[in-house]
């Protein structure tokens, strides 16, 4: 047999790349990601981190610990201009500084951004102050989020949640019953309504419950991603998703 040897040809593609962690329990933050992100020039590669159960401050601290490593298997050796980490609760225990610093020890040149800073951004862009609160998680948990926001100077006029304290039970929330949940929260003084978690199937409803509460309503996944363009230059107006991504 002679074989020959062909010279391949490389693609140098311009596409700006995202890391994305994920939780291995996460149904809903990969999904989500790519149906706002597939029509624009990103590339998103995903790497998931393990999750313990249940659900508390010392569980969600424990499971940071791996993320270097988890950010450092995403491409390795290859340049990110941006790391995700897709967790709400798990940031707010953690710590932002103490996610950065692990990301950029394994990539040290991308930006990173996490749901909980873009949650505080989108609400300072839309100069909100005061908001309801909902989140899928524990009582406990829930507090963690909520003292979070007061800390970062904002009002919680109202606050509700589910106290489910495993991440694969909170993807399985019917989305319509998630709906009817979200219009009965009392919004009276609220300027905006947050709903926590990446996991929980938000981001499909959140134009509906706008058009129906007359309300900005915001998602975990939804400020995620808006976040992310944003932290990568981009002012992409995208339909369909609420009113955060129709402003620059």
């Amino acid at each position: 047999m002679h074989s020959v040897k062909i010279e391949p040809k490389l693609n140098n593609s311009n596409n700006q790349k995202v890391g994305l962690i994920a939780l291995a329990t996460d149904f809903m933050i990969e999904k989500d990601f790519l149906s706002i992100v597939k029509d624009l020039n990103i590339d998103l590669f995903v790497n998931r981190i393990h999750c313990y159960h249940p659900l508390s401050t010392e569980n969600l601290i424990k499971m940071s610990e791996d993320t270097t490593n988890v950010a450092e298997d995403i491409l390795p050796n290859e340049k990110l201009d941006c790391v995700v980490y897709g967790c709400t609760s798990g940031t707010i225990a953690a710590g932002y500084q103490s996610i950065k610093e692990k990301i950029n020890k394994a990539k040290p040149e991308a930006m990173v951004t996490t749901p909980s800073t873009a949650a505080i951004n989108a609400l300072k862009k839309n100069n909100i102050t005061k908001i309801s609160l909902f989140t899928p998680y524990s009582r406990s948990l829930n507090e963690d989020v909520a003292k979070y926001f007061i800390k970062e100077g904002f009002t919680i006029t109202s606050n509700a949640y589910f106290d489910i304290d495993t991440d694969t039970d909170i993807a399985k929330v019917d989305p319509e019953y998630l709906y009817e949940t979200m219009l009965n929260m009392n919004l009276d003084e609220a300027e905006a309504l947050f709903i926590s978690c990446t996991n929980l199937p938000a981001l499909n409803i959140i134009k509906r419950l706008e058009d129906k509460l007359n309300k900005i309503v915001l998602s975990s996944n939804q400020v995620l991603i808006w976040d992310t363009l944003r932290t990568l230059g981009r002012k992409d107006k995208i339909q369909g998703y609420g009113k955060l991504f129709l402003e620059n």
